[in-house]
């Protein structure tokens, strides 16, 4: 019995961490977020550059997730045949075309990503009704939860603008970038201890709050020393995607548990190992731009 339950950890585990990969890849609310906070960072060039790195992450989780299964020898499935793959993959074809319409649509400059919000919205709709998912007494509910949830982000976006503003007037980047600076002037001390500070903060702060009140903070210090926005931008996510499944805050956990009938102390053991992974990917984002910046830089996004 105590082995199934530490199985069930685990499994939960491995669902916990997966979840954070999926603010990486776009598209990202979170990303637009930060566009919208680092004062108009290209959000098609954040949404290209979040590709790999949130690959590379879920590459890694998968890795320690097949080798842990491996050790505790857990059984597998069965393997699929090509035709069960096949149906599935048609099965799918429908929604994973939005992600085409959607990212497509604004890396070719037919919409903004504002504009493709609307589309994918339009598409989303025209699914639901194709699938019969979604009834016509499900969509006041549905247009309730979204007008909240969406207030909630404006009223943060809003006082986080009045904060920033109180920060530039009071020249307080500019003392922190000159406080870091003084620290070290060596990049790689100066990253390794904004990426400690960001870990930190992501674990007792929501994500869209602390990227709307530190970007204005650590964007003018990682300029100084050379990083790209773009660059910053998804190491900064990043840092605060794995705050989600720390506690004492982290929301991702908290749902995770919940849906798993789980309590929160039996699954953070479990999530020690695909934690030190997360953090290897992270360092590996940090310090090697181009895991980053490659595929905008050949699409054109960036020169």
């Amino acid at each position: 019995m105590e082995k199934e339950g530490y199985d069930k950890a685990y499994s939960a585990a491995v669902n916990i961490s997966s979840a954070t990969t999926g603010l990486i890849i776009p598209p990202s609310n979170i990303l637009i977020v930060f566009s919208l906070a680092s004062g108009g960072v290209s959000i098609t060039a954040l949404f290209v550059a979040g590709y790999v790195p949130g690959l590379l992450i879920g590459g890694l989780l998968m890795l320690t997730a097949g080798v842990i299964a491996r050790r505790r020898n857990y059984p597998r499935g069965e393997k699929a045949s090509l035709t069960q793959i096949s149906l599935t993959l048609m099965a799918a074809l429908p929604s994973l075309l939005m992600l085409v319409i959607v990212i497509g649509g604004i890396v070719n400059g037919f919409f903004t990503a504002t504009e493709a919000s609307a589309i994918a919205v339009l598409y989303s709709s025209i699914l639901v009704a194709i699938y019969g998912e979604v009834s016509l007494a499900d969509i006041r509910p549905l247009m309730l939860a979204t007008i909240k949830t969406t207030s909630i982000v404006l009223f943060l976006v809003a006082t986080s603008i009045g904060l920033s503003w109180v920060m530039a007037y009071e020249n307080i980047p500019q003392t922190i970038t000159s406080a870091l600076l003084t620290v070290s002037e060596n990049p790689i001390i100066i990253i390794l201890i904004i990426n400690l500070i960001l870990l930190c903060v992501g674990i007792f702060m929501d994500i869209t709050p602390a990227v709307l009140i530190f970007t204005p903070i650590f964007l003018p210090v990682v300029t100084a020393t050379g990083m790209d926005p773009i660059h910053f931008g998804i190491m900064m996510v990043l840092n605060l995607c794995i705050g989600l499944c720390t506690p004492p805050v982290g929301s991702v956990l908290f749902v995770g548990c919940s849906v798993a009938n789980l309590k929160i102390q039996s699954v953070v053991k479990p999530l020690l190992p695909l934690f030190i992974t997360m953090l290897v990917g992270l360092m590996l984002v940090a310090f090697i731009p181009e895991i980053s910046l490659w595929l905008p830089r050949i699409l054109g996004l960036i020169e």
